[in-house]
């Protein structure tokens, strides 16, 4: 499990957004700026058990909070659930910027089926580790059973019990027209060992993340996940998930399930 979660790095925030746990009511609620934290955590809630796929242009940031330097990687997120509680995510990512300078790198993660894939195409680099037994289910967007924290697709009587929930006024940086939630995870729980705080700014017509910002628990370490071009329900075909072909002078190593 350790080394899934330092495998998937800066894609965890992504895989959170899609998480869909509890039964909601069927119509669509409705948002606005003047919604309340109960209103936007159940059009939240909503909005995963109604999906089943989506594609969109992501940025990936991770900023040190004490120096203020910052490196980002940009790319698309492809997601699909394959089958009730199961579901495959792919991040591609084309480029990165470290301060000012821009530059070319093509890097694929995929989780599909138990397995991960950390393709380095620069570097000619392939790593596939299995993140599960065969066989085995586990819900690696759940509250305290994944390494993926974020209370999105859960109900709000659970969202409440795990986290201190705040609307936050709208600032001039802010994702446009979005609306804006803190959560702080409660005293002693097991999130709080692992965050100060993760801010999700909500579309309302979409009523999804545009952005959520996560705080490490040492609150050294801010990573920003902004989504833009969203795109759900437009039934992704299986080439989405389908990495290239590539020939004998990569550097492959795959490792076995370990605890």
């Amino acid at each position: 499990m350790d080394a899934m979660k330092q495998a998937l790095g800066s894609i965890v925030v992504i895989l959170l957004l899609v998480c869909v746990q509890s039964a909601m009511a069927q119509t669509r609620p409705v948002l606005n700026a003047d919604s309340s934290i109960d209103q936007i955590l159940d059009a939240l809630d909503h909005s995963g058990n109604q999906l089943q796929d989506f594609v969109a242009d992501v940025t990936l940031t991770q900023t040190d909070a004490r120096s203020g330097d910052s490196s980002s990687s940009a790319g698309k997120v492809y997601f699909q659930r394959t089958a009730p509680g199961e579901a495959r995510i792919r991040v591609s990512f084309d480029s990165e910027t470290v301060g000012d300078r821009k530059m070319d790198k093509k890097v694929d993660y995929l989780l599909d089926n138990g397995w991960l894939w950390e393709r380095d195409y620069r570097r000619k680099s392939e790593i596939k580790r299995q993140v599960l037994q065969p066989g085995q289910k586990m819900n690696l967007l759940k509250l305290g059973e994944g390494p993926f924290p974020l209370p999105i697709g859960q109900d709000k009587v659970e969202v409440h019990r795990q986290f201190d929930v705040v609307k936050v006024d709208s600032k001039e940086s802010d994702p446009a027209g979005t609306i804006h939630l803190t959560l702080t995870p409660k005293d002693g729980s097991q999130l709080a060992r692992k965050f100060s705080s993760i801010d999700v700014w909500v579309d309302p017509q979409s009523q999804m993340p545009a952005r959520i910002e996560a705080v490490d628990a040492n609150e050294t370490t801010v990573r920003t996940t902004d989504l833009t071009n969203l795109r759900m329900n437009e039934g992704l075909s299986a080439d989405a998930f389908t990495l290239p072909p590539i020939d004998d002078s990569w550097n492959r190593h795959e490792e076995p399930f370990s605890e």
